[in-house]
């Protein structure tokens, strides 16, 4: 399982619906709103520590905890 590097979401990659690539690295989403907010400033999130998510983003996908 891949995470979400926006909310730290497990995402399954053989069934994700969003996914992008960056400076050759493929990245899964568990909702469009937490794609575009990585395609918005993916330096950022590339490289973030994992369990520091829920910043920033509007999926819906975890409540905005």
């Amino acid at each position: 399982m891949a995470i979400d590097p926006i909310c730290d979401m497990e995402v399954n990659e053989k069934t994700a619906k969003w996914t992008t690539d960056y400076q050759g690295k493929r990245y899964y989403f568990c909702a469009p709103g937490c794609k575009k907010t990585f395609e918005k400033d993916p330096a950022k999130w590339a490289n973030k520590p994992a369990g520091s998510g829920h910043e920033g983003h509007s999926c819906g996908c975890c409540g905005g905890r």
